[in-house]
């Protein structure tokens, strides 16, 4: 099994943990779409990462669809719940928080255009998304452990995967100052290997 993907992807980053956290052994081949030599798109015709190779060449790509696929695959750990409300309310957590990082990542690109050609607007709306969406998570987190509760689940990995993406490409957004309740829910994933081990960078 081989994992294609950068050090900075947030999505990324959610299947490494997913592997880490499920002890799935693979390979990690480093490529990014927006490299000049990358192949990315020899494997997933719309150019994106993370890309999971089986070991039957099929590949698998969407961070959402490789995540559930290695949660099925090996029973131990398991990340999602099987009862439908509380496995929607899990995936309603991974869409929150990969709709954090969409945002942030479109707002990352846009910010590195000429400052001419930017288009603040745009730039507002995605901020406004990001602002709109860490105020719902505080406030469903509340004083609880993990975000469903007492036990760590999938939800747990997109939001801390979103919250990090943050501190790499937007230290200048305090959401750590404005919701310490998220902030404690990061320091406690940080003490997992499988979030230590894969801390994004350039």
């Amino acid at each position: 099994m081989k994992l294609i993907g950068s050090l900075t992807s947030p999505y990324v980053r959610k299947a490494r943990v997913v592997l880490a956290e499920k002890k799935i052994d693979y390979e990690f081949e480093l490529d990014s779409p927006w490299t000049p030599a990358t192949q990315v798109a020899n494997v997933n015709p719309l150019g994106k990462i993370p890309v999971l190779v089986l070991d039957d060449s099929t590949t698998l790509f969407d961070s959402r669809v490789i995540v559930e696929y290695l949660d099925n695959v090996a029973p131990n750990n398991k990340l999602m719940p099987n009862q439908n409300r509380e496995r929607i309310e899990v995936k309603r957590w991974e869409a929150l928080a990969d709709g954090v990082c969409d945002a942030a990542a479109l707002t990352f690109l846009e910010k590195k255009r000429p400052p001419a050609q930017q288009a603040a607007d745009w730039i507002k709306r995605q901020e406004d998304k990001i602002g709109r969406s860490l105020e719902f998570m505080a406030e469903e987190l509340g004083d609880k452990s993990f975000c469903m509760g007492m036990h760590f689940s999938l939800a747990d990995v997109a939001v801390g995967c979103a919250l990090g993406y943050l501190i790499l490409r937007f230290p200048e957004i305090h959401w750590q100052e404005q919701h310490a309740n998220l902030a404690r829910l990061y320091g406690k994933l940080m003490t997992r290997s499988a979030f230590a081990e894969t801390v994004p960078h350039d």
